[in-house]
This record gives structure tokens, C-alpha cells and sequence, in this order.
């Protein structure tokens, strides 16, 4: 519950701040007329999350076995692609993203028509789908091995919820947080998330017979922790956290982290960098 807590407060903080910035912004210039159209964006957006979901969560329903494994274990690795993809553009362009927002408003505004709706549409989509995505995958692999989903989705929806709270007190100015630190602390928390989303697809293209070693276990500590114990479900609903793991799995768990978050910080490190001050021309003699 708690890693989907976190996955929707920070996914859906960013998506609050895109939207803050573009009604922000219309505002101070004066374009306030342009907000409903801002509005349709967003709402056309949460429709379109909302649908991906629901085919993501039905649609494989009436599959076999084998096929739902494989499916779902193809589908994690690619929101594992996509999270990965979008903590390192956070990471990279959380400084530009103001100014980017602000110039794509400029230019839909002076084409008229739909161009606000879309760019609407296309900024706040881009992290409705790439959270409906992570999310499924999340809330499948916490809740592999028993029937109820209600933990995860609880905690996704709070965390949602707590993200647009947060994101109308930036707007009203109640609310200062240094969103540097905050993207960077919960971008690291979602490298281990995805590691463990990750690990549970390979995992489930094992039980599909994609992938060998189903049965070539690195460790088992089901004795001592037991899956449906209140430790088991803790570490299963924040880290995906097996107690019978693969080496397979074992082996892809510490790789993406050790490679995925040595990049992260790298990439935050270089983009906290102060830009170079540009040297002042010499004054001619006269």
C-alpha cells in the first residue's frame, strides 16, 4: 500500500503541476477565457487513464493461464521502461518544464481552435497513462498470491488524492515544498519499486515458460517470513518483496538497481549544476 501511495502522490503531483502551471499562467497573462479549454484537456486526459486502466485490469480476463502470465509479465517490464524513462526526464528537466509549458500555451493560443485542448490533453495524458500503467503493474505484482486489490488501489487513490491537494495549495500559495528534493528522494523510492515490478515480470515470464529457472531458487525464507504474515504483506505491498525468489529474479533486482539509480544520481547531480556564468566582453580601446 505504501509503495502505491507514494507511485500516486508523486505521478500525480507532477501531473497537478503541470496543470497548475498552464492555469497559473493563463491567468497572469491576462487569458482567462482559455481556462475551459484547459479543463477539457484534462478532463479528455483522466478519461483516457481511466479507460487504459480498466482494459489493462478486464481485458486479459478471458486468457489462459500461460497467456495472462506472459502478458502481464510483458506489460510490467514495459512500465518498468516507462517509470525508468520518466525519473530520469524529471530528474534531467524538472528546471525547463515552467518554460517549456508556457511556450507550448503561446503558440496553441495563437493557433486557436483545439490547439489548448490538446496541448492539455498531451501533457497531462503523457502521466495519466504512464501512472495507469505503473500502477496495474504495481498493484498486480503487490498483490500476487491473494485476491483482494483493495490495499494497493487504497493506497494509489490516497496518494492521488493527497497529489491534488497538494497541487491546489501550491496554486492558492499556501503551500512551499522544494520539489528538487522531492522528485529526487521519490524517484530513488521508485527505482526500488520498479526493481521490484521488474523482478515480478520476469517472474511471471517464468510461470508463462518464457523464461528458464522457475525452479532454481537463490533464497527462500518463507519459514521466517511468511507471505500472508503482516511483514510478508508489508514488504510485498512496498517493495514487491518475494520470500521465495529465483536467481533470475535476484539477479535482475540488483542490476537495474545498482545500474538505475547510479545513472538517477548522476543525472540529478548534473542537473543541480549552477549554469556557467558566460564572460562579459572585453571593452575595446579607444
Amino acid at each position: 500500500m505504501l509503495g502505491n501511495f507514494l507511485i500516486g502522490l508523486r505521478e500525480g503531483l507532477e501531473a497537478s503541476l503541470v496543470v497548475v502551471i498552464l492555469v497559473a499562467y493563463l491567468v497572469k497573462s491576462g487569458r482567462r477565457e482559455l481556462l475551459p479549454r484547459i479543463w477539457a484537456g484534462v478532463a479528455v486526459a483522466v478519461a483516457v487513464s481511466l479507460a487504459f486502466g480498466a482494459l489493462l485490469t478486464f481485458g486479459p480476463r478471458g486468457l489462459s493461464f500461460e497467456a495472462q502470465e506472459a502478458l502481464g509479465g510483458a506489460l510490467s517490464i514495459v512500465a518498468v521502461g516507462f517509470v525508468t524513462w520518466m525519473v530520469m526526464w524529471m530528474a534531467r528537466s524538472a528546471r525547463s518544464l515552467s518554460g517549456e509549458l508556457k511556450g507550448a500555451v503561446d503558440r496553441a493560443a495563437h493557433a486557436g481552435g483545439v490547439s489548448l485542448v490538446l496541448v492539455a490533453m498531451l501533457a497531462v495524458g503523457r502521466e495519466g497513462l504512464e501512472t495507469a500503467l505503473f500502477l496495474w503493474a504495481a498493484t498486480q505484482a503487490a498483490s500476487a498470491g491473494s485476491a483482494s486489490t483493495t490495499g494497493p488501489l487504497l493506497g494509489a487513490a490516497l496518494g492521488l488524492a493527497c497529489a491534488v491537494a497538494i497541487g491546489v495549495l501550491i496554486y492558492r500559495g499556501a503551500v512551499r515544498i522544494n520539489l528538487g528534493k522531492f522528485f529526487t528522494w521519490t524517484g530513488a523510492f521508485l527505482v526500488v519499486v520498479a526493481a521490484g515490478v521488474l523482478s515480478y515480470g520476469v517472474h511471471d515470464l517464468q510461470e508463462a515458460r518464457i523464461l528458464p529457472g522457475l525452479n532454481d531458487l537463490a533464497f527462500d525464507v518463507s519459514d521466517v517470513i511468511e507471505p500472508s504474515s503482516v511483514i510478508g504483506t508489508v514488504l510485498k505491498g512496498t517493495f514487491n518483496f518475494s520470500p521465495a525468489t529465483t536467481w533470475l529474479e535476484a539477479v535482475v533486482w540488483v542490476l537495474y538497481v545498482a545500474i538505475t539509480m547510479t545513472v538517477f544520481f548522476r543525472v540529478v547531480g548534473r542537473s543541480n549544476r549552477p549554469a556557467p556564468s558566460t564572460p562579459e566582453p572585453a571593452a575595446s580601446a579607444s
